[in-house]
């Protein structure tokens, strides 16, 4: 299964990120299938392929919860973004 993830590149203390199509269980810096964009948060810059991305998309590539963020923010996908840490569920006393 595919996924659209983010492969981190840079410096020590400097990060940025490409934006990719992998399999879903490769390594962090396996290799991908195709690149489509990037990300640079120290300077809050971000470039991506629309066209490639809504193409896989629509092949079923599956982006990671900060990906699909990074989508909404540009324009991609239409909807809301999801909450990137997991809330657990508090039991009701009886």
């Amino acid at each position: 299964m595919l996924a659209i993830k983010l492969k981190r590149i840079g410096k020590k203390h400097q990060p940025s990120y490409r934006i990719v199509v992998a399999e879903k269980r490769s390594k962090l810096n396996g290799r991908y299938v195709e690149d489509l964009g990037w990300l640079n948060p120290g300077a809050n810059e971000l470039n991506i392929k629309k066209d490639r991305a809504e193409y896989w998309l629509k092949v079923g590539a599956q982006p990671t919860d900060t990906v699909h963020n990074l989508l909404v923010k540009s324009g991609v996908i239409d909807g809301p973004k999801r909450p990137k840490h997991r809330t657990k569920k508090v039991e009701k006393e009886k």
